[in-house]
């Protein structure tokens, strides 16, 4: 196995966590209750979102960190860091990296939650979308061999980042459509009240 193919294996299993983790987030924002529904335990299941945030966030920087270890073509530090620069698919790799700095911001703005004030933070961690979103694009748009090839959109690993890609959309979609039926749901409940 080359550096390249572990890279690209570790990218895979960061965008594996990664969707879970969005998923996690979003069973979080619905205030899903493991113990009356599936799987009918009880765990700390905002503490796997947190963990498995900090695994994915690791295995994302280990992905880009293995490219150095690629002979050819050569990738140095710098490419790296502003893969503008970089000897292959420079604009696939920045979207990319955007993506891991949007990341970086999304896991170290929980670490101050509190001093940040709810709301700030929540609009911070909105950004986990983009993340996602950016992550998407770079999985699906890269060459792994770095050759430049097109785009097989029906190669497995593309089918993995399609279907994760559908999976967040889905449960997106889900919940904005679950929040918007709890606010009208609300707003009939307090009408009354307001009315008298």
């Amino acid at each position: 196995m080359t550096p390249l193919d572990l890279s690209s294996d570790v990218a895979l299993v960061a965008l594996c966590l990664l969707t879970a983790n969005v998923l996690l987030g979003l069973l979080l924002s619905m205030h899903y209750n493991p113990w009356k529904h599936w799987p009918h335990r009880r765990f700390n299941y905002f503490k796997l979102h947190n963990w498995n945030a900090y695994l994915a966030l690791a295995l994302a920087l280990l992905h880009a960190v293995l490219l150095l270890a690629v002979k050819t073509p050569a990738f140095r530090f710098l490419d790296i860091i502003y893969p503008v620069t970089g000897p292959k698919q420079p604009w696939i790799n920045t979207i990319g990296a955007g993506s891991l700095y949007v990341l970086l911001m999304v896991v170290i703005s929980s670490y101050y939650r509190v001093r940040l004030g709810r709301g700030n933070w929540k609009l911070l961690h909105y950004l986990a979308y983009v993340a996602a979103a950016l992550f998407f694009v770079h999985g699906i748009l890269t060459d792994p061999t770095l050759k430049d090839r097109p785009i097989d959109y029906l190669d497995g690993e593309k089918v993995l980042v399609e279907v994760c890609a559908l999976l967040v959309l889905s449960l997106s979609l889900y919940r904005l459509r679950w929040g918007l039926r709890r606010r009208s749901a609300q707003q009939v409940r307090t009408a009354p009240a307001r009315a008298a």
